[in-house]
């Protein structure tokens, strides 16, 4: 299903930049002209939209990781395998250990601009998860495989998000402009996914471990401050945001809190085409309690059977989650045709320090198709008598 709607995305691309077309004037800067002339497409809040204007992007990604690492240090798997009980005492060992992880996601995004500085949107998520499980001797013995594959797939969070231009040195074509971001993260995914793949009918009723979860179960706010400038054909900005976890889901477990902060600066080398260098960074929490199965009336935690033994796999330790990361992140914007943008950032970690262990982050692709959408009330309306800045971007 998810190779379906990438695929069908990159159809949508294409007929974008043609059907979808709407004639208007050339201009330094691929975006409106309010919006800073230029702005990143795979980070959040970027750009204010001219007034009474909607906005939409498509933009299916990739991620993957790969290899084990524990606060900085690789981590063996041959290391961690092995019988996790000895003489009645925890020996360190897990029965099963990731191998790699997969995760493709495809994010459509709808806002409109109310007023000259009050923006706001939804953000909608369908993931797709796969983890490969490398097993020790026993289980490769008792199972007849090597190992398996977790999987999930389904609709993720959806993301309420307002934006507010606090300050601009100019409102039709700012230089320099701060916004206050405000977002609501809305638990539409799924934290009930089952670990349907095991080869042992047994454990086929628990409960996928955290990472592979579709959502968070709760309702979480994000507040952030955004600053972008520009002296074209150069364009730089600065955005911090922090997310809170409150309270604890119908799991008894919440993720943990997040602080990201992104840095970028673009060059305009063409009318339609730029380049773009990025740093982004994340720190994340731990995860607060602990997974339960209550809420399917099963007796004790789904993951462990007796709450007091030890873990099967890392995985399902909620301490072996959150830390530090910073990627370098390179990008293409190409505008085909009036109103649309093409956006392919590529990005791969420089710093990763993770509580764990637990896998890091190999690379990250995103495409995005972007498109504006005038109505009758913006000073861009086709049709419409224009001054010289009503066509900005185009």
């Amino acid at each position: 299903a998810m190779k379906r709607l990438i695929f069908l995305s990159l159809i949508l691309l294409t007929l974008g930049t043609g059907v979808l077309s709407t004639p208007a004037r050339a201009y330094i800067g691929l975006c409106c002209g309010k919006c800073g002339g230029n702005m990143p497409m795979n980070i959040p809040g970027g750009g204010v939209p001219e007034t009474h204007e909607f906005r939409f992007k498509l933009s299916p990604s990739f991620m993957r990781m790969d290899g084990l690492s524990d606060d900085g240090d690789g981590v063996r798997r041959r290391d961690l395998l092995g019988m996790p009980v000895m003489m009645g005492s925890p020996t360190g060992k897990f029965m099963a250990v990731p191998e790699n992880m997969d995760m493709s996601m495809l994010n459509l995004a709808a806002g409109y601009s109310f007023t000259d500085d009050f923006f706001a949107g939804l953000m909608f998520m369908y993931q797709s998860n796969r983890m490969d499980m490398r097993f020790n001797s026993a289980m490769a013995a008792s199972t007849g495989q090597s190992g398996y594959a977790m999987d999930s797939e389904g609709m993720a969070d959806t993301m309420l998000m307002t934006k507010y231009r606090l300050y601009s040195d100019d409102p039709l074509i700012p230089r320099r402009q701060v916004s206050l971001f405000m977002g609501l993260n809305l638990p539409t995914g799924s934290i009930d996914e089952k670990n349907d793949n095991h080869p042992l009918a047994m454990r086929r009723g628990e409960l996928l471990p955290y990472s592979m979860q579709l959502g968070s179960g709760t309702f979480d706010p994000t507040l952030g401050i955004l600053y972008q400038a520009s002296l074209s054909p150069w364009w730089w900005g600065a955005n911090a945001m922090y997310t809170h976890r409150f309270y604890n889901n119908a799991r008894d477990y919440r993720r943990g809190n997040e602080i990201r902060l992104d840095l970028y600066g673009m060059f305009q080398f063409r009318y339609d085409m730029l380049v773009q260098l990025q740093l982004n960074g994340l720190h994340s929490g731990n995860i607060h309690g602990e997974m339960d199965a209550a809420a399917d009336g099963d007796a004790g935690r789904v993951t462990q059977g007796d709450p007091a033994s030890p873990y099967m796999s890392p995985l399902w330790d909620p301490e072996n989650y959150g830390g530090d990361k910073l990627l370098l992140s390179l990008g293409l914007q190409w505008q085909p045709a009036s109103l649309h943008i093409l956006d392919l950032t590529v990005g791969l970690p420089v710093y990763q320090d993770l509580k764990g262990p637990q896998l890091e982050e190999s690379y990250r692709v995103m495409l995005t198709w972007y498109r504006e959408l005038p109505t009758a009330a913006s000073i861009r309306f086709r049709g419409k008598p224009v001054s010289k800045h009503s066509t900005l971007g185009f």
